[in-house]
């Protein structure tokens, strides 16, 4: 029996981990891959600006951060019906800018819409609704229907943003409702400035003290490269080389000369403001 408990335990254990030693891989889902280049229309994202604006504080830490506690219900039934009016949205027939902050922005909404649904919470990593015994977190369940497919959270991170832009600065866009993570947008993305805000997210992660940071000799860095290492660098120098290109030159000189990355840590505590 108690050789029975301790392989039970050591399988939580590795359950519990997941998120910080393995990441999804990108996956393309064929049926969001189709857009209309020639489409001119905007979606409206004023209701999640509007969110924001009420319920987004910048911390002391200089992090932004979310007054989940204080979110009323006027707020949560603005988010809610923001939400609504992306599923009804038609998706594939916005151009690929517009579809690219369409996406972007429900992740964050949807997020946040977790969280105030089990609030309060120390962590995402405690709201363990997705399906499979080793899936922490909510990232695996279905939460909204979408021109009649169920999506996830992973289905819009790994299985559309991803593998459709191919493009490492997603993950400076997406915002997990963690410290550790980059920064959640204080204005919603825009398909005209979808391009530009991606990489002010990029710069404003990479300057920050979460991205990278020195102890002596050798460099920390966020484990969001490691999760993602096939998006951002095959190796340390190419990860590094990706972080320089968005680096200010005080930063980008002192990673200059450097080729390894000798430790990853990341902070999951909620990003939340009392």
């Amino acid at each position: 029996m108690r050789a029975l408990f301790a392989v039970f335990s050591f399988l939580l254990t590795l359950a519990s981990a997941a998120p910080s030693d393995a990441a999804p891989k990108a996956n393309l889902w064929p049926v969001w891959s189709a857009h209309n280049a020639a489409s001119t229309e905007v979606v409206d994202h004023g209701a999640w600006a509007k969110f924001l604006k009420s319920f987004q504080v910048v911390g002391e830490d200089g992090l932004n951060r979310i007054a989940y506690g204080k979110v009323t219900k006027e707020g949560k039934a603005g988010l809610d019906g923001y939400l609504r009016a992306l599923t009804s949205t038609d998706v594939k027939n916005l151009n690929r800018n517009e579809q690219l902050a369409y996406w972007i922005n429900l992740y964050n909404a949807l997020t946040v819409k977790v969280i105030l649904d089990h609030y309060p919470v120390e962590t995402i990593l405690d709201i363990k609704i997705s399906p499979g015994f080793f899936s922490p977190g909510p990232w695996g369940k279905k939460l909204l229907t979408i021109q009649g497919e169920k999506v996830s959270l992973d289905d819009i991170e790994h299985r559309i943003l991803r593998p459709i832009w191919k493009d490492a600065r997603i993950h400076y866009a997406v915002n997990c409702a963690s410290v550790g993570c980059p920064n959640l947008q204080p204005s919603p993305f825009t398909g005209a400035r979808a391009d530009a805000m991606l990489t002010e997210a990029a710069q404003d992660f990479i300057n920050g003290s979460r991205a990278v940071w020195f102890d002596g000799n050798s460099v920390g860095a966020s484990s969001i490269y490691k999760w993602f290492s096939q998006d951002f660098g095959r190796n340390d120098k190419e990860i590094l080389a990706h972080i320089r290109k968005y680096a200010a030159p005080s930063l980008a000189g002192r990673l200059a000369n450097k080729s390894d990355i000798n430790f990853y840590s990341y902070d999951w505590d909620l990003n939340e403001i009392r």
